[in-house]
């Protein structure tokens, strides 16, 4: 089992926003990791304080993750933090080695982590 990350962010506190910036990270990180709803065990989403207006795991259902443990959060709130941001942390079985696994940083998120950060 590994752990695989990611984070995006929106422009605004919209639900559309959260949403289909949520549905671009599940896509990118599924297909990067070549996962399917059965490799996933659990998902841990979380948002930044300024961000209520949706569920992001909502995005997950097209992608058949209605049957997997997903919860919601809100991010710590430290001074200078990228605001705006989802920040997302799957466990799934993969046979994929840990420095074979691809996370995935989107949009004003690459600045969290550059060096994970991949077009």
């Amino acid at each position: 089992m590994v752990g695989i990350r990611g984070a995006t962010t929106v422009d605004a506190n919209d639900a559309q926003q959260i949403l289909e910036a949520t549905d671009e990270l599940l896509r990118r990180l599924i297909e990067a990791n070549d996962l399917t709803p059965d490799d996933v065990v659990s998902g841990l989403f979380t948002m930044t304080a300024d961000l209520n207006a949706a569920f992001p795991a909502r995005a997950a259902e097209v992608y058949g993750w209605n049957i997997v443990a997903l919860l919601h959060s809100t991010e710590i709130q430290v001074p200078g933090s990228l605001p705006m941001c989802i920040r997302l942390l799957v466990h799934a079985y993969s046979r994929r080695s840990r420095d074979e696994i691809r996370h995935v940083y989107l949009r004003k998120a690459v600045a969290l982590r550059p060096d994970r950060a991949r077009p």
